[in-house]
């Protein structure tokens, strides 16, 4: 009995110590009946830049045609082999 105890203590210690990092990734939610705070002109001023430098990185992005992505799949020529379309089966599947 005695192991099981410390084998259960020892499985919440594990288990608490790693989702605590978790826990301190997330911003607070406010309470029910709490008022959100307002941002900080630091605050807006960083968004507003972070903002910015995002459509900048955006305009880097170079222009891109049409991809094919079956292209390498795909032969040279598009056209069905005439060969196939020209061969008729029957209900059992045999060549005429």
């Amino acid at each position: 009995m005695r192991v099981f105890r410390a084998a259960l203590a020892g499985a919440f210690l594990v288990a608490t110590l790693l989702t605590a990092p978790a826990y301190a990734q997330q911003q607070q939610m406010p309470k029910y009946g709490e008022e959100t705070k307002d941002k900080s002109p630091q605050e807006i001023e960083a968004d507003k830049a972070a903002d910015r430098a995002y459509k900048r990185s955006l305009g880097n992005i170079p222009d891109q045609g049409p991809t094919d992505p079956w292209g390498t799949v795909r032969g040279n020529n598009d056209a069905p082999k005439a060969s196939a379309a020209k061969t008729k089966k029957t209900k059992t599947g045999s060549v005429n």
